[in-house]
């Protein structure tokens, strides 16, 4: 995806994301992630935000019968 991104003239500004999963605990996971993350869109990790949290058992999140994610991304124009 960075690829086509950046051959559209964008570039990446940062990732801010959110997971919900009521198992297993994330946190200790996030920093590799991070790490990742940065390493495939050819970022600095410091513009890798990652979060978790739970639903609190509602929904499919909260039964366990899966995770869901919600990311924001800043695309910067290179002029």
């Amino acid at each position: 995806v960075m690829e086509l991104v950046r051959e559209q003239g964008y570039e990446l500004g940062n990732v801010d994301a959110t997971i919900a999963a009521e198992r297993p605990k994330l946190k200790e996971h996030i920093p590799a992630m991070q790490q990742t993350l940065a390493e495939v869109m050819g970022a600095e990790v410091s513009d890798v935000s990652i979060k978790a949290t739970t639903t609190e058992g509602l929904g499919f999140t909260g039964r366990e019968e899966g995770f869901s994610a919600y990311v924001v991304t800043l695309l910067i124009a290179k002029v």
